[in-house]
């Protein structure tokens, strides 16, 4: 990855579900067999009837919803959005892991969100003012200190990465572009971004809007 990333190429992972070779192979044993048509290509995102089966932990063959782990987890949170798969998927990892109870507590109102600043609202509003995704992380950087959206790339990268040298450079930035375009003092500036720093290290490197109408071939998510 490194030497590639180095040579200016782009290193891009691609994951292959046999589960989505069953789908359509079903849906075509169904037209054959019955003479009905069931495109999996199209699919309702507001089906209450699925959500009432991942609430139930009903998700044996379900790919990332499948473990005793993240079963466990679709019951106790009781999903109704595709945005809430996409959350539990990217928290149930090392690492952002350990944040999945208090994320519960807060899907259900039983603790108050709150937020390091009112910018951020908007950008982690709907993952109950936790930073789960990288592209929050960014856009985090956008609406406090000014970071045009490759700079705030740049910053993703160095908090990933962890070096010292690149993250002080950052830190020196983003402390200055936060008094100027914001007015926040650098005390707040620099907990703020230690704030960034620590969900960056983890961060998911995905927050796909789903296509309309579902397509066969999703995104990683």
């Amino acid at each position: 990855m490194g030497p590639v990333g180095d040579l200016g190429l782009l290193k891009m992972d691609f994951l292959g579900l046999k589960t989505l070779t069953v789908i359509r192979n079903t849906c075509e044993l169904v037209r054959q067999t019955h003479g009905v048509r069931c495109p999996s290509t199209i699919c309702r995102l507001d089906d209450a009837k699925a959500y009432d089966l991942l609430n139930k932990a009903n998700t044996l063959g379900v790919f990332q919803l499948e473990s005793g782990g993240m079963r466990d987890l679709c019951r106790k949170f009781q999903i109704n959005s595709i945005e809430h798969i996409t959350a539990l998927i990217a928290l149930y990892r090392p690492g952002p892991m350990e944040l999945i109870p208090e994320f519960i507590r807060r899907r259900h109102g039983e603790i108050r969100i709150e937020y390091e600043h009112p910018l951020l609202e908007p950008i982690c509003r709907e993952t109950y003012g936790i930073l789960i995704y990288q592209e929050q992380v960014m856009q985090a950087a956008q609406a406090l200190a000014g970071y045009t959206l490759g700079g705030a790339d740049l910053l993703r990268r160095a908090m990933g990465k962890k070096k010292p040298e690149e993250m002080a450079k950052q830190r020196e930035i983003f402390v200055k572009g936060c008094a100027k375009v914001n007015n926040i003092p650098a005390a707040k500036a620099n907990q703020i971004f230690d704030l960034l720093e620590k969900f960056a290290g983890y961060g998911f490197n995905s927050r796909t809007p789903p296509p309309t109408p579902c397509s066969p071939i999703r995104r990683r998510i």
